[in-house]
């Protein structure tokens, strides 16, 4: 059984992007957004090219023992003039392997995001969940997050 103590965290790498898409696609929401197929979509593959190369941009992933992820997050570090020039930390695409949770994992992805976003100057941490995601939103509001926008979106 794979606990948060035996989970190390570490950059994301090519190889990685097929679970991390399999993560993503693991919820009703997801499952209408991804297309798991073999071979897995290029534009996956240039995504992941895209944050790789971003300063700002930090895709991890959560390994266990065994060297298999088991959960990822993204953090952004956007620069701004808001709140006297001060940066934010934006998590998105936070997701541990459905076999995986309840054990202490996403807790663990989300404080190093916290602990990696103060370190690299933001004022503040946001994260986005998408309203019908209860659970996710108890779980951020357990680690100290609270309500405080209204998110609207436009899709193309």
């Amino acid at each position: 059984m794979t606990e948060a103590s035996s989970i190390m965290i570490r950059r994301a790498r090519r190889e990685d992007v097929a679970a991390i898409v399999g993560m993503l696609a693991d919820d009703p929401l997801g499952s209408a957004r991804e297309r798991i197929e073999d071979p897995l979509l290029q534009s996956y593959y240039e995504a992941f090219a895209r944050v790789e190369r971003d300063p700002n941009l930090q895709l991890v992933v959560a390994v266990d023992g065994e060297g298999v992820v088991v959960g990822c997050l993204q953090l952004a570090v956007l620069p701004g003039i808001s709140s006297q020039g001060g940066s934010r930390g934006l998590l998105e695409d936070v997701r541990v392997a459905k076999h995986c949770r309840s054990r202490g994992i996403g807790e663990k992805l989300v404080q190093w995001a916290v602990t990696e976003a103060r370190a690299r100057g933001c004022m503040l941490v946001e994260l986005l969940t998408h309203q019908t995601r209860v659970d996710a939103q108890r779980f951020y509001e357990r680690l100290g997050f609270a309500r405080s926008h209204v998110g609207m979106t436009i899709r193309f």
